[in-house]
């Protein structure tokens, strides 16, 4: 039951944030899946206990890969799909018990905090890459096999 409302919300702050930044309309239940499917991935892979980075770095790359063939399929930019997917990867609770522990005074626990803070958007930035870098592959490898 908890992973229903889990994934339930996963969908609501993806197509939230897409109303809020203004995607069109007609992507907006796209985006809401990608972020979701995206969630999910999080989720599993986080709960086999392979640890933040590589939860956030798989989850950012199923983001990429799904939010480029979105692109291709709706005829629009990926960022239409890839910024509001992010949403549920964001570690906005990390930030903010960093912001917390450091004003009361637990420096240590705030650079803790610090420290997942950079590990998830690290893993975000490197699982977006290596999604652009598996896209221009398969493209490059459908290039060759039509060419044949």
């Amino acid at each position: 039951m908890v992973m229903m409302i889990e994934i339930f919300f996963a969908f609501i702050a993806t197509v939230g944030f897409g109303i809020i930044i203004n995607i069109p309309h007609r992507a907006l239940v796209v985006a809401g899946l990608i972020g979701t499917v995206a969630w999910l991935v999080y989720w599993l892979f986080f709960n086999l206990q392979l640890g933040l980075a590589l939860s956030n770095l798989t989850a950012s790359v199923a983001i990429g890969l799904l939010s480029d063939v979105a692109a291709r399929r709706m005829k629009m930019p990926m960022l239409i799909f890839n910024i509001p997917s992010l949403v549920p990867l964001v570690p906005g609770g990390q930030a903010y018990q960093m912001v917390r522990n450091i004003a009361l005074g637990d420096a240590a626990q705030g650079m803790r905090f610090l420290t997942e803070v950079i590990e998830i958007t690290g893993s975000i930035a490197i699982g977006f890459l290596l999604a652009e870098l598996l896209n221009k592959l398969w493209k490059k490898i459908m290039q060759k096999k039509a060419s044949f």
